[in-house]
């Protein structure tokens, strides 16, 4: 049975070697409050989840041994439309992650200015431990524990780490026989065949390669010259460094869990298969050099990309890294320490918020398709995301220009005045 949770972190007692999701999106919360004028009641009400889910799921293993394991839904706030966030299978998975995690998905679609407001959840299990059988049997279970908490108008789960689209497809199955009628809109990055959105699995690293892209030209620099090392070359980072690489950039280093590949003169981006294609080929590629994950961080190059995991960039690392523009491609991958550090040495960071944000994006694609029963060509959702992402990244660079103030901060104030605007609009019931 489902529980509410209000476990929390006090951010004076985490350090910021080990700072959290929520400790962060806390933080960053404090300080683009000082930016607008917006009721210190709402800031307040928004440092705060709606509600957490706590469930216990029961699986049994193939060897007919019964484990129970934990998983969580966040759900932040939904002033602005049905919460929506992704799914991870991992070890790590605990309330105040996925809190974090939700607030930034409350960001995220407010800077999209798409109708969402933040969700995230997850069960804390290592993946690489669970068959497919097990996973599958885990998923529908886990389905039956949130279905009073999901739906499409409700909260739409997505893939995160550890989840792909047989996940979704397992997900919504499982909802839709427990509803008694199909219902794909329950949950996004499906397989198109059963109401998917072709490109939503590579629309994450495309709004990077967006992104970068109009950053690039926003620093009046010829992409031609510019040179580009990616951390994670998994679906975002691969995404990100190919679309990159055809638009003229030279992407030198790219890595997976097991460390970094470097050409200074540019690597084939396509002739190296991402981690999820093939395991272990990127750090055994044969390339002129070699790297760790950490060193890649402070190679010599124009943009860093880090597309893996988070708190990546942080107090320790900070003051070596040499990139002359950080974009953001995975969650969270630069601390608040790290932040101040960048900002001091001028080095600008334009934040996941906006720059991953094609994954919620075209999920909300997916969903407008799966509303009307119409799916849309590749094209089509391609020239969407295009158009949302240079409306996003617009509105942000006008508050950068206008107040003088980081690409983060910047973003932020366009979301906060987004939801708060909104809930001063709504009102607060009763």
């Amino acid at each position: 049975m489902a529980q509410t949770t209000s476990e929390s972190v006090d951010e004076t007692e985490t350090n910021e070697t080990t700072e959290s999701a929520l400790t962060t999106a806390r933080r960053q919360l404090k300080r683009a409050a000082t930016h607008v004028d917006v009721d210190s009641g709402v800031v307040e009400r928004l440092k705060h989840p709606t509600k957490v889910q706590r469930v216990s799921v029961p699986l049994k293993r193939d060897d007919g041994e019964l484990e129970v394991l934990t998983g969580y839904r966040a759900q932040h706030d939904d002033v602005r439309g049905p919460y929506k966030g992704g799914l991870r299978y991992h070890p790590e998975v605990n309330a105040d992650e996925c809190i974090g995690l939700s607030m930034w998905m409350t960001w995220k679609c407010a800077v999209m200015d798409i109708p969402f407001g933040g969700g995230k959840g997850g069960i804390a299990v290592d993946p690489k431990s669970l068959s497919d059988e097990e996973k599958e049997r885990l998923t529908r279970r886990f389905a039956e524990e949130l279905r009073d908490v999901v739906g499409p108008k409700q909260d739409v789960p997505a893939p995160d780490m550890g989840t792909d689209a047989q996940t979704m497809a397992w997900f919504m199955d499982a909802y839709s026989m427990q509803r008694g009628e199909t219902t794909p809109g329950v949950v996004t990055g499906k397989p198109p065949v059963i109401g998917g959105s072709y490109g939503r699995e590579e629309a994450p690293g495309r709004s990077v390669a967006i992104i970068t892209r109009e950053a690039i030209e926003y620093y009046d620099w010829d992409i031609e010259d510019t040179t580009v090392a990616v951390q994670g070359y998994g679906s975002v980072g691969a995404n990100a460094a190919r679309a990159l690489d055809e638009w003229g950039a030279d992407v030198v280093a790219v890595s997976d869990v097991d460390g970094a590949i470097y050409d200074p003169n540019g690597l084939d981006t396509k002739d190296v298969m991402g981690h999820e294609e093939r395991p272990g080929m990127v750090s055994g590629y044969d390339a002129p050099e070699t790297r760790s994950n950490e060193e890649l961080l402070e190679l010599d190059v124009d943009v860093l990309v880090p597309a893996a995991v988070g708190n990546v960039l942080t107090a320790d690392n900070a003051d070596d890294v040499q990139a002359n523009l950080v974009v953001e491609g995975a969650n969270g991958p630069t601390t608040f320490a790290a932040d101040t550090i960048f900002e001091e040495r001028g080095i600008p960071v334009v934040p996941d918020i906006l720059a991953n944000a094609g994954g919620v994006t075209v999920s909300y694609f997916e969903w407008l398709q799966d509303i009307n029963r119409r799916q849309w060509s590749l094209d089509r959702v391609h020239d969407e995301l295009e158009s949302e992402m240079l409306q996003a990244w617009n509105a942000v660079r006008k508050e950068v220009e206008n107040r003088d103030v980081t690409w983060r901060d910047a973003a932020y104030i366009v979301a906060l005045t987004r939801v708060a605007t909104a809930k001063e609009t709504r009102g607060l019931w009763p």
